[in-house]
């Protein structure tokens, strides 16, 4: 396991959808940085999430970046993440931002977003992976639909290939 750099929207959706502890078990310590840490905790954030981000769990880690890619065409939470994730050589950054995942993928980052997340999780059986989707959907966060399906049509090929009875 090695540690991964999460902007704001990843956090936040797992947080609203009880997944975030998947983080730890895929991942081991998530670095965020300081204007995400912020984010978690605006007035405008539903309760759970500032609830979450007041008492962080030991496994994420509030880190500021040496220097900040000006460069970068992106919000200020982003701009950060990103910094970070290259300054650490992150091995994956979690960014659900279209845009920020541009700029991450342009600065040679591997990225993975909410969904990505829990299809890795479910393919580890960590997560009912329909049920994790199902989840999201109660919650604001703005889905690709054919992302979704996508992963949906893997996560039951997988299933498939398991055979009965090896579900989380």
């Amino acid at each position: 396991m090695s540690a991964v750099v999460s902007d704001t929207s990843p956090l936040h959706y797992l947080v609203l959808c009880e997944s975030v502890d998947l983080l730890r078990s895929l991942f081991g310590v998530v670095l965020i940085p300081p204007t995400v840490f912020s984010e978690l905790q605006h007035q405008n954030t539903p309760s759970a999430v500032r609830a979450w981000a007041q008492s962080l769990p030991p496994w994420i880690k509030v880190q500021t970046p040496m220097a900040l890619n000006q460069t970068l065409n992106v919000d200020e939470g982003e701009r950060e993440a990103i910094s970070l994730a290259c300054e650490i050589h992150a091995a994956v950054i979690l960014m659900d931002d279209r845009k920020g995942r541009s700029e991450a993928m342009r600065c040679g980052l591997h990225v993975t977003g909410t969904i990505g997340l829990l299809e890795a999780a479910a393919a580890r059986g960590l997560v009912d992976f329909p049920e994790a989707v199902q989840l999201l959907r109660q919650t604001n966060a703005r889905l690709d639909e054919e992302l979704v399906q996508a992963a949906l049509q893997r996560h039951r090929a997988r299933e498939i290939q398991r055979g009965p009875g090896h579900r989380p």
